[in-house]
C-alpha cells in the first residue's frame, strides 16, 4: 500500500519554548479517581492548559485570556485573585472557558439521562448497539431509599421506613433478573439493539466528556444543589473535588459567588426595606423567602 502523499505545508511553524520553568498540573497521572456510590466512577483523564507555570494553577489561563482585552502592559487588576474574583462577580464568564477539564464517567442510566441535559459538554457514550451491556446495577442502600418529597415533586427527602425500602429493594433485584434473559436472548441471536430495551435504567452506562470551566460551574451549580437528586449530586460533589486542585481561584469564588450566595428579586428588596411580607400570593415564591430570610438571620 503506498503512503498518503500529503501536500507540503505552506507555512513554517515557530516552536516556541516556555518563558519559565512549568509543571503538570495533574503531577504526571494519566488520571484522577473517584470511586461514586457501587459500581460509579469519575475520573479525570486531561486538562487544557495541562503545563503551568511553576507556582501557578490553571487559573493563570483565565488571567492571560482577560488581560488581552486590556492591551500590553495594562494593569486595570494587577493581581491573579483579584482579577478572577472580579470576572465572577461580575459575570465575565468567556475568560474561564479557556480552562477545559475531560472525564470519564460511568454511572446509571437513569443518572445519564438528567446529565445529557447539560448540552455544553462534547459527550461520546458506550453504545449498547455495538457493545454488550455489562452486568452492573445501581443497588442504593436501605438507608438511602428516600420518600417523595412534599414539597419537590421531582425529588425525594428523608429515608422511607424500613420495611417499604426492603420492598424497593426487591423490585430492584426483580428488574435485575432480566440480565440474564438479555444474555440468554443474544445468544439466541437476537440483535443487540433490541435485547437492551427491556434492561431497566438502573443498569450502568459510561460515556468520555469534555466541557470548559464556565459550563462546568453552571451544571455544578444547578446539580450540587440540595433540589438536584441524590445521585447526580454525588457525581457532582466528586468533579468539583477533582477539578478544586486544578483551578483553585476558580472554584473558590464559585463558593463565594454562586453556591454560597442568594439573589434577590425586586419585591424581596422591597420587604427587606421595608420590614413587610412579600407582596405576592404565590406560595412557593413566598416559601422560598421564608428560607432565604433564614439564611439571612431575618426571621
Amino acid at each position: 500500500m503506498c503512503p498518503i502523499k500529503m501536500p507540503p505545508m505552506g507555512n513554517e511553524i515557530e516552536k516556541k519554548p516556555f518563558e519559565t520553568e512549568t509543571r503538570d498540573l495533574m503531577d504526571g497521572a494519566a488520571r484522577w479517581e473517584i470511586k461514586v456510590h457501587d459500581h460509579g466512577l469519575v475520573a479525570l483523564i486531561d486538562v487544557m492548559p495541562r503545563l503551568a507555570p511553576v507556582g501557578k494553577t490553571a487559573d493563570y489561563a483565565i488571567v492571560q485570556a482577560a488581560r488581552v482585552s486590556y492591551g500590553e502592559g495594562t494593569k486595570q487588576v494587577n493581581e491573579d485573585r483579584g482579577l478572577i474574583r472580579y470576572l465572577a462577580r461580575h459575570r465575565h464568564t468567556t475568560p474561564f472557558e479557556m480552562v477545559e477539564f475531560k472525564f470519564h464517567h460511568v454511572m446509571p442510566i437513569f443518572v445519564a439521562r438528567q446529565w445529557i441535559r447539560h448540552r455544553t459538554a462534547n459527550v461520546n457514550e458506550y453504545s449498547a448497539r455495538y457493545s454488550v451491556v455489562r452486568d452492573r446495577f445501581y443497588h442504593p442502600t436501605i438507608e438511602n431509599v428516600r420518600k417523595q418529597s412534599t414539597t419537590n415533586r421531582q425529588g425525594g427527602e428523608e429515608s422511607i421506613d424500613e420495611m417499604t425500602a426492603k420492598d424497593f429493594i426487591q423490585y430492584l433485584d426483580d428488574s435485575e433478573k432480566l440480565y440474564t434473559r438479555y444474555e440468554a436472548l443474544l445468544e439466541k441471536g437476537v440483535s443487540r439493539e433490541l435485547a437492551r430495551i427491556a434492561l431497566p435504567v438502573s443498569v450502568y452506562t459510561e460515556w468520555y466528556w469534555k466541557i470548559d470551566l464556565h459550563n462546568l460551574l453552571h451544571f455544578l451549580s444547578l446539580r450540587m444543589d440540595a433540589h438536584a437528586q441524590q445521585e447526580i449530586r454525588d457525581y457532582a460533589t466528586a468533579m468539583f473535588d477533582l477539578v478544586r486542585p486544578i483551578a483553585p481561584i476558580a472554584c473558590e469564588a464559585f463558593i463565594d459567588y454562586n453556591v454560597e450566595s442568594m439573589r434577590l428579586s425586586r419585591l424581596e428588596i422591597e420587604a427587606i426595606k421595608s420590614g413587610k411580607p412579600l407582596p405576592t400570593e404565590n406560595k412557593r415564591e413566598n416559601a422560598e423567602w421564608e428560607e432565604k430570610k433564614r439564611k439571612l438571620g431575618l426571621s
